[in-house]
């Protein structure tokens, strides 16, 4: 499917929404339920991995896992309440700002965001997380499997410092799990084709989001944008 092909079915899907918003509606689903599948019945369906494949996951971060991670700007962090409830959180900075203490243990810097720390109450609660790493122009990812802790270490935080700024706390990852995952998502996506910049300007400003989830009086989105701008020049 075309970039255009995407513009057209994103437009038509954003003024349906507008519409059902302006009438005060919520759109309905096409049905209510769906027939829900057991782990049996879905791995009947799928099908067994080759034998290979799970060759390929070891319980360490080996040279090519080490690479990977430090020329990485990018990961996003999967974690779980202790009632299971999920929550996946970006993290960046610069490559290789996820640092690797030992093959067996990763550190990963809290830079300024929003101070909701839905992250850190999870992992207090549920220590096992979920790391994805992502290098711009590679279509295969890092996936990272492990149990995490909080910290304020000292030393840790001095040698996460960036721009003269130490983060405050850091979270520790004990690696359970490595490998690398296959590029089809990615190429399908075409992620990191230049044309798919354009999509940007398709969708609502981080102000309209904030004002439109709010739904308060007085919440302007052009102001609410002018703020994310301000609050963008200070990263650290």
């Amino acid at each position: 499917m075309s970039v255009q092909s995407n513009r057209e079915q994103i437009r038509l899907a954003s003024e349906g929404r507008r519409g059902t918003a302006a009438a005060g509606a919520v759109a309905t689903p096409w049905r209510t339920a769906y027939r829900r599948l057991g782990a049996a019945e879905t791995r009947g369906l799928l099908g067994d991995p080759d034998p290979e494949t799970r060759l390929k996951i070891i319980d360490h971060l080996d040279r090519n896992c080490l690479a990977f991670i430090a020329h990485s700007p990018f990961c996003c962090m999967a974690t779980a309440d202790a009632s299971g409830a999920a929550d996946c959180t970006p993290r960046g900075d610069y490559p290789g700002f996820v640092r690797a203490l030992d093959e067996r243990t990763l550190v990963i810097p809290d830079r300024l965001g929003n101070k909701l720390g839905d992250s850190f109450s999870n992992i207090a609660e549920n220590p096992h997380v979920g790391l994805l790493f992502f290098v711009p122009g590679v279509v295969e990812t890092l996936r990272v499997n492990g149990r995490a802790y909080i910290t304020d270490d000292e030393d840790l935080r001095t040698m996460l410092e960036q721009d003269d700024v130490r983060p405050e706390l850091a979270t520790l990852v004990e690696v359970d799990e490595a490998y690398l995952h296959c590029g089809r998502s990615l190429l399908r996506s075409r992620l990191w084709e230049e044309d798919m910049r354009d999509l940007a300007g398709e969708i609502p400003s981080p102000g309209t989001f904030w004002a439109d989830a709010a739904a308060t009086e007085g919440l302007d989105a052009e102001r609410l944008d002018r703020l994310f701008d301000d609050g963008y020049q200070e990263l650290y």
